[in-house]
């Protein structure tokens, strides 16, 4: 049995090594949808890890979500990795994936559920890349995945991405990876129906970015040799 405190250490362990892979992912791109990270065993396993302790790092805990929904396709991986993950820890949490084509969600009902929503990389940057309706700058970004989710009857507790920018939120970048919790305004584009919902970063863009690895080849096996230690 590890100890409270010896989880931490591979807790953070985890979140360094993610960072890294992210880090190569996102070298000499505008935008990434992180595939070659998401859909990778190894990268699911952290992702998975990270991404629940960033949750829990910011007042979160399992049992205040009923479901994670997918925002994106790109977030699909994520959402199961972190389902996975929950089970693995005893909790219960169902997925879903939000619809556009007919405004809606694919999986199990969440009348009446609490959610959180989750993206892979969400940022003014990503939504013009994908062609959404509104840009997170205008604060109107998720109006319509808001009245889809008030439409199926269900709470969204929160929002989080695997990768944000904080200059979005008038904050400068901070050099250490901790996730960083902000706030967005939601609008439902139906009823006009505001709502300020939690919004969680698991990792900052810029930060990233500045943390690039000078030697891939050598990062990449010091990298697996501290994922074998950790499992």
């Amino acid at each position: 049995m590890k100890s409270k405190h010896g989880s931490e250490e591979l807790s953070d362990a985890s979140c360094a090594i993610l960072a890294k892979k992210l880090a190569r992912s996102i070298q000499g791109k505008a935008f990434s949808e992180l595939a070659d990270v998401t859909f990778d065993h190894r990268g699911a396993v952290l992702i998975g890890r990270v991404f629940i302790k960033s949750l829990q790092r910011c007042g979160y805990d399992l049992s205040d979500f009923d479901a994670v929904g997918a925002l994106t396709s790109a977030a699909v991986p994520i959402v199961d990795a972190i389902i996975h993950t929950a089970a693995a820890q005893g909790s219960e949490l169902n997925a879903f994936v939000m619809d556009f084509v007919y405004p809606s969600i694919k999986g199990p009902s969440i009348a009446g559920k609490r959610v959180l929503l989750v993206d892979s990389w969400l940022s003014e940057k990503s939504y013009i890349q994908t062609s959404s309706l509104v840009t997170l700058r205008d604060g109107n970004e998720l109006g319509l995945d808001f009245g889809i989710i008030t439409k199926e009857g269900a709470t969204v507790v929160a929002i989080a991405s695997l990768i944000g920018s904080q200059q979005q939120f008038g904050h400068a970048p901070k050099s250490d990876p901790s996730p960083r919790s902000f706030e967005i305004e939601a609008v439902n584009p139906a009823t006009q129906e505001h709502a300020t919902i939690p919004f969680v970063m698991v990792f900052d863009e810029d930060t990233l970015r500045s943390q690039l690895p000078a030697d891939s080849d050598t990062t990449v096996r010091s990298e697996r040799g501290m994922e074998d230690t950790e499992a």
